[in-house]
């Protein structure tokens, strides 16, 4: 089964992913709750899925852009938008992250919350690259992704650089998982200048197994 085909069958078959993260809400609230008028903030989210992040952004007030490759995880992103918050701005389109369709300098912050992990190392430079492509100078990054070292890291069936088919973890039965060393994240964002790295980690299965993932601030 392609990869693509995994996750159009997670987002038609699960309620899953209602709910923004932590972490995403706090980079919102820092960046932009100050702004006068919230519509006139643009903010993308790549592999958006069903739409939690756009939800929260667009209930603050914000304009939401969102993309996915599965038909369905941006069927579900709508109807609820257009239920729970009727008259939002923005767009939602089913797409590749390799190459956005929107313009150069668009929009004020782009969003990855655990998307561009499942493609490779060069695919995701050059997700990367057009994530910077899209943002205003000035404009903000914030992404999130599995961290090398991570559960499920060094398991089940090698498919790449850094990247497996896990036997086990969260991303087990998700497709390719790409693990991101510290010392790549540079290169990676290339577009971006880094303004700050940091390490997130819990354990699973009484402390068991640990789950890292890094929190990745930018700016254009």
């Amino acid at each position: 089964m392609a990869w693509d085909e995994v996750w159009e069958n997670v987002f038609a078959s699960q309620e899953w992913g209602k709910y923004p993260n932590e972490d995403l809400i706090r980079f919102v609230a820092r960046n932009f709750y100050c702004v006068g008028n919230r519509r006139d903030v643009r903010i993308l989210e790549v592999g958006c899925g069903p739409g939690a992040n756009l939800w929260y952004i667009a209930r603050e007030g914000f304009s939401v852009y969102g993309i996915d490759g599965s038909t369905a995880a941006i069927e579900n992103a709508k109807r609820r938008l257009d239920k729970e918050l009727p008259g939002w701005q923005g767009e939602l389109r089913v797409g590749d992250i390799i190459k956005l369709p929107f313009a150069a300098d668009y929009f004020d912050a782009v969003i990855d919350n655990e998307a561009i992990y499942c493609n490779s190392f060069e695919d995701a430079k050059q997700i990367y690259s057009e994530m910077a492509r899209v943002t205003k100078p000035g404009g903000k990054l914030f992404s999130r992704t599995f961290a090398a070292g991570s559960w499920g890291d060094q398991t089940g069936q090698n498919v790449g650089h850094n990247a497996w088919l896990t036997a086990e973890g969260p991303a087990q039965n998700k497709g390719y998982t790409r693990f991101t060393d510290s010392g790549e994240i540079k290169d990676l964002i290339a577009g971006f200048t880094l303004d700050s790295v940091e390490l997130l980690s819990r354990t699973e299965n009484n402390g068991r197994n640990c789950i890292k993932e890094w929190i990745i601030i930018g700016r254009k």
